[in-house]
């Protein structure tokens, strides 16, 4: 099926979003809606984490008067149950979730769309599956290396000192050299407390990190179910930022000559302190034939304005034209000063 099989506008959008559940074995079931246009271009969105969640926000990050949106909660996550689940969860498992819900939904191919942890899912589940896949729409990209853990948990002290050391200072000095591995030990242990008190650092300096400032710690006696999710969250996320995210023998960058005819769209900020601009270029090298468009002043959050207009535009060039080979050409055109 190519792009221009869909039909014309006018377009039909549904009235509402459409929600369901999808069961994937293991006692696992997924949380998923549908939004847009029942004609459209097929778009199914990744949202991050590990641990994250979809929210109705991410509805305004699409044109939905010319594409069909999927947004679904990955394996443990927000409304998916059971929340917080480690078991049966791993990147293999969240691969195999996408194409049983692309099937599930009768779509034969959709264009993928992403942000941080789930832009390096889109890389495993296009490279696992290249022709259920009209392209990619990646942002943040978070590749998932060894470097890219050490830089967020380590080195990234070094733009913001004082709320590295708010994080830090909690941990013992012979803890200090690998937060993660403390961080992750809290948070699976037997104490309520330190495993709550551990997901709370570590939410600070998440937020510090994406604000570009030192964040305030939540104000406590944090809700009850606050406390909850943030602590599913971070258990999940620790799990799979400890094991490598499951990547095993293949990390992604050696996986992405599968995906050398599948038409990719990179955008990342310039001030992206989460996911490092380097990883962006890094698998803009590795795919030759991808568009990479650096956002000017732009961080992680997929809602800041320059950043959340550039998706938009990216997968409305993409109804439009099927590829992203004159995408440059338009981005520039349409954000010239």
């Amino acid at each position: 099926m190519d792009i221009h099989d869909f039909p014309a506008p006018p377009l039909q959008p549904l009235p509402a979003p459409v929600s369901d559940w999808l069961e994937v074995g293991d006692g696992h079931r997924l949380y998923f809606e549908q939004c847009g246009s029942v004609a459209g271009l097929p778009v199914v969105y990744l949202h991050g984490g590990p641990g994250g969640a979809c929210s109705p926000r991410y509805r305004d990050l699409f044109d939905l008067t010319d594409c069909r949106l999927t947004l679904f909660d990955q394996r443990g996550c927000g409304r998916s149950e059971p929340r917080g689940a480690l078991h049966a969860n791993t990147s293999a498992h969240l691969v195999a979730d996408i194409e049983q819900l692309r099937q599930r939904l009768g779509i034969a191919r959709w264009l993928v769309t992403a942000g941080s942890w789930g832009a390096g899912l889109a890389l495993a589940y296009a490279a696992a599956h290249p022709s259920a896949c009209l392209g990619l729409v990646l942002r943040g990209v978070f590749l998932g290396r060894t470097s890219d853990l050490d830089w967020f948990f380590q080195q990234a002290s070094q733009l913001l000192p004082d709320a590295w050391e708010a994080l830090a200072h909690q941990a013992p000095p012979a803890a200090r050299g690998d937060l993660l591995a403390w961080l992750h030990a809290g948070l699976h242990g037997d104490q309520p407390q330190v495993a709550l008190a551990r997901a709370l650092a570590w939410d600070a300096w998440e937020s510090s990190m994406s604000q570009h400032c030192s964040a305030a710690p939540r104000p406590e006696p944090v809700p009850a179910e606050d406390a909850a999710a943030l602590l599913d969250k971070y258990r999940l996320q620790s799990q799979y930022l400890t094991n490598g995210c499951f990547w095993g023998d293949a990390p992604l960058l050696a996986r992405v000559p599968a995906l050398a005819r599948v038409p990719t769209a990179i955008l990342h900020g310039r001030e992206d302190w989460i996911c490092r601009p380097e990883a962006a270029w890094a698998l803009h090298m590795s795919l030759p034939n991808s568009r990479l468009q650096w956002l000017h002043g732009c961080g992680h959050s997929p809602f800041e304005a320059a950043m959340a207009q550039a998706l938009r535009q990216a997968v409305s060039h993409f109804a439009r034209h099927g590829s992203f080979a004159s995408w440059a050409e338009d981005f520039s055109n349409r954000n010239a000063p």
